[in-house]
């Protein structure tokens, strides 16, 4: 009896050991953002109204019509007079850009944001054990992410991964592989790179889908510092709750929706197909329905399916009956139920309008996405976190309160994940903040583009000639 007492004990105690060392390893595979900085260009790399005009005016392969176009994509872009670009535009050499213009404009990026940051956490490089860059449009030899290990002398065992191509959506997928990482290893400092290369990737052709993007992308950038060390727990930011990757690239028309190629002149360019609305739509959706059940309550969600089931059993409206069908319920799931923040990327006004209406946000919930558009505008994959950088600054962030990501890629791809707020933020603690010097002035009364004050005249020209001589003129 007593030995069957005692072979209990033992197995009750092994089994109680074995729960215990998988809780305590979950505990050291948890992602926690330490700090992160982003990139604010000199004030020289300023592109106001006048100098967009010059810009658009020196490309000579535009005719009044892309003239009228463009001006109507700038002025509804959501895009201020605050934004920056690469020094080459300044020097009026966009159509001629050298290698060394695209290294320089990311030497003068990340030499900036990883000095700040590592010295505000008062770090050496060699303490960075792994290192994920990701910039879509440049690929050189040695690697972005090389340069930076050469530059800082970090480590000859540093982990390192160098994205390309991987669009908007990249900060999300460099954040999925530090997780991954972090399952495997423990104690460790992850720093993620994340920008965009615009200098040689300025579009000087007519074609209206490519000269699109020429409206929207401008510099910027962010290194954000994460780790899975529960020493430094206290001292994060925020922790990864959960990450959803969604990859449409099987499907021809998202595949197609946005695409690096030339045109029929062979001047290289970012494509942006009319299915691009469709494929993102389809995208996020597929997201959604993946992330929400892990970030909303059970309540929320059998809310959601009583509401979809009455849907049904009532029966579509008939289509002649307008009244009828406008007063139908809309069945849609409460995000706020289990969202505090959302961080929309800055893909353009009218992405962001399409992400507010999806799930029933308010101009409170969009406006970081909006204020980050008008100052920064789409700086690519490192726009997220400009977003982040202006709730943190209005002292919106709490702690407990939940931030869901989400961001959109060519390929075509979306990707979200939900951080936790770890600790109350407040502005005063983050001197790196960007938005520090400007938060005040946010959001302004109006951010309509002076555009159209300037160039308004455009859409009343009909005639060709006529139009010469006021370009002239100008």
């Amino acid at each position: 009896m007593d030995l069957l007492c005692l072979l209990s004990s033992l197995l009750i105690s092994y089994l109680i050991f074995k729960i215990w060392k998988r809780i305590d390893c979950k505990r050291d595979q948890n992602c926690y953002i330490l700090d992160y900085q982003c990139h604010k260009p000199s004030d020289d790399r300023m592109v106001s109204t006048q100098f967009s005009g010059e810009i658009i005016l020196r490309n000579k392969h535009l005719r009044l019509n892309e003239y009228k176009f463009l001006l109507k994509a700038i002025v509804s872009s959501g895009i201020g007079e605050q934004t920056y670009a690469p020094r080459l535009f300044f020097e009026g050499r966009e159509e001629c850009p050298t290698q060394q213009d695209a290294l320089s404009e990311m030497e003068e990026f990340y030499i900036d944001t990883i000095k700040k940051l590592l010295e505000r956490n008062k770090l050496s490089p060699t303490d960075i054990d792994v290192l994920v860059v990701n910039v879509a449009m440049l690929n050189s030899a040695p690697s972005l992410s090389a340069r930076i290990v050469n530059h800082y002398k970090m480590r000859e065992d540093i982990k390192v991964f160098n994205l390309t191509a991987m669009g908007c959506s990249a900060s999300v997928i460099s954040v999925d592989i530090v997780k991954n990482i972090f399952k495997t290893y423990k104690n460790k400092l992850a720093l993620v790179v994340t920008s965009e290369s615009l200098s040689q990737n300025w579009y000087s052709g007519n074609n209206r889908s490519m000269i699109l993007a020429n409206c929207l992308f401008r510099s910027g950038g962010c290194a954000v510092l994460l780790t899975n060390k529960r020493s430094l727990s206290g001292k994060a930011m925020f922790k990864l709750k959960c990450l959803v990757r969604t990859h449409h690239g099987a499907r021809e028309d998202s595949y197609n929706a946005c695409v690096q190629k030339e045109d029929e002149l062979g001047r290289v360019g970012i494509h942006l197909d009319k299915t691009l609305p469709k494929a993102a739509t389809r995208a996020f959706v597929d997201n959604l329905k993946v992330i929400t059940p892990k970030i909303l309550p059970v309540t929320e969600l059998f809310r959601f399916m009583l509401s979809l089931l009455l849907k049904k059993l009532r029966g579509n409206p008939s289509k002649g009956s307008t009244a009828v069908a406008q007063a139908a319920p809309k069945a849609g799931i409460n995000f706020k139920t289990g969202i505090d923040h959302f961080c929309i990327h800055t893909g353009g006004k009218a992405v962001i309008d399409a992400i507010g209406y999806s799930l029933d946000l308010s101009e409170y919930d969009l406006e970081p996405a909006r204020m980050t558009l008008h100052r920064f505008g789409n700086t690519s994959a490192s726009s997220l976190w400009y977003v982040l950088g202006y709730m943190e600054a209005k002292k919106r962030l709490r702690r407990g309160d939940r931030v869901f990501m989400i961001s959109f890629g060519a390929g075509f791809k979306c990707n979200s994940c939900v951080w936790e707020v770890v600790r109350d933020l407040n502005v005063g603690e983050s001197l790196g903040n960007v938005w520090n010097h400007c938060i005040d002035q946010y959001p302004p009364q109006s951010i309509v583009n002076p555009f159209l004050e300037k160039y308004g005249w455009i859409r009343e020209e009909d005639d060709h000639d006529t139009f010469k001589i006021r370009e002239e003129a100008m």
